[in-house]
């Protein structure tokens, strides 16, 4: 019998119906607006933006955000201003030096609310840094700060920006702060970016000392007042983190300690393995540089946190001056100081990060620098390292179920991980 294509029943006409929904199911996605912004949770608040003509090094803006959770404070910054924000810091920070650990700023690199790529990357700045120089500046202060002679004036926020990541930096009050509260941070970070542009899912990028607070992040280790993980993390890439830990200020105390004490003409802002040091004759004490809690002062807690004993892999630097009781405490010919196991036991996370674990449904990937080349510091030479972390720190996969991929960059040392062409390349091969 012949088809009648005029009748509401006829095959054609169901056929064509059919077509006509198909097409419009594939219009209304294709005009959809894009997922819609939201507030964020209502304990952080914006006080301030920053924008074109007052932003450097190629960021698009820059947030200051407060968390009024109770339970963050002003961490200790040494008296000779060596841990204050510097440069552009200080003003997002509105030119307070050393704020609260409760503020933090967000970055935003161009192409942050326009990027091709679903799941925008937070990227997670390491110890005595700032996301500037970290991830858009290497050669912001200047030669040989970037662990190279010569140091690049772009870094992974353009290389990521520009194949179409939606990339954000966050900026910690403290440059050695508490690993725990800035986890608290990180997690601010990605809720205010989740509102923004409406995502569930962020990439997180630690690099070295910001591995510890990722991590944290992620297996919800917290202070007692802290929130747990969100579940928002889609992918944790660490660069150079001490995953396995790290007792480089204790192996090599005396040499690190000449960059510290400022009898001896140091200047760096890190912690020393001890309480006493000679410089030139003279027998002085330092508590405001100590690792551990000492005289009223704790400066450097990040720092205490990272610890671990790798003397039963790869022994200690025994020819370091004063080397075992630098390692072990005690008294030695110069110097003074409670040793390595001490600090680990006032506070170190790198068991209780082993513990915890990082969930099953972030998928990890560790990179390790092989070239232990860092300019101006004596480099870790015990065993196979990028100059600060141990590679087998490194790619340490303790806790970590779902392993995406580890790599060793061989030509990059400790801080050219985060702008070595090669390393940046296989981290977008991880985001993407």
């Amino acid at each position: 019998m012949a088809d009648d294509r005029r009748s509401p029943g006829s095959p054609w006409r169901r056929r064509a119906a059919r077509v006509l929904a198909v097409v419009g199911v594939l219009a209304a996605a294709l005009t959809a607006p894009p997922a819609t912004a939201a507030t964020p949770p209502p304990y952080l608040t914006l006080e301030a933006g920053y924008g074109a003509g007052t932003v450097t090094n190629g960021w698009e803006k820059v947030e200051r955000y407060l968390d009024t959770t109770s339970g963050f404070r002003t961490e200790g910054y040494p008296a000779d201003g060596r841990g204050d924000q510097d440069g552009k810091r200080v003003t997002y920070f509105g030119g307070v030096s050393r704020p609260s650990s409760a503020r933090f700023l967000l970055y935003s690199a161009p192409g942050w609310n326009t990027g091709s790529r679903t799941t925008p990357v937070l990227l997670v700045h390491g110890a005595n840094d700032t996301a500037d120089r970290a991830w858009a500046n290497p050669g912001e202060s200047g030669g040989y700060g970037c662990g190279a002679a010569s140091c690049p004036s772009t870094g992974l926020m353009q290389y990521l920006a520009g194949r179409g990541h939606r990339v954000f930096a966050v900026g910690f009050a403290h440059k050695q702060g508490d690993n725990l509260m800035q986890a608290q941070i990180v997690g601010d970070a990605i809720a205010v970016i989740k509102a923004k542009l409406g995502v569930d899912k962020v990439d997180l990028v630690g690099w070295s000392k910001g591995q510890m607070s990722t991590r944290a992040y992620v297996s919800s280790l917290k202070p007692a007042w802290g929130r747990p993980y969100a579940g928002d993390v889609r992918r944790l890439v660490t660069l150079g983190g001490p995953n396995g830990g790290y007792d480089y200020p204790y192996a090599h105390g005396w040499a690190h300690d000449f960059s510290i004490w400022p009898e001896c003409g140091g200047k760096i802002n890190a912690p020393s393995p001890h309480s006493h040091m000679t410089c030139y004759g003279l027998y002085t004490a330092h508590p405001e540089f100590s690792m551990t809690p000492a005289g009223g002062q704790d400066n450097y807690p990040g720092q205490r946190q990272m610890l671990a004993r790798w003397d039963g892999v790869y022994g200690v630097d025994g020819a370091a001056q004063d080397w075992y009781t630098t390692y072990y405490g005690g008294q030695g010919f110069y110097t003074a100081g409670a040793g390595i196991q001490a600090a680990i036991d006032a506070g170190s996370l790198i068991g209780p990060l082993h513990s915890a674990g990082v969930p099953a449904s972030v998928t990890t990937y560790l990179l390790a620098g092989g070239s232990a080349d860092v300019l101006g510091i004596f480099n870790e030479n015990r065993g196979p390292s990028d100059g600060v972390v141990f590679i087998s720190s490194a790619l340490d996969t303790t806790g970590i179920p779902t392993v995406g991929g580890t790599a060793t960059i061989a030509t990059a040392n400790h801080l050219e991980l985060g702008w070595n062409g090669t390393a940046a390349a296989q981290v977008a091969t991880w985001l993407s």
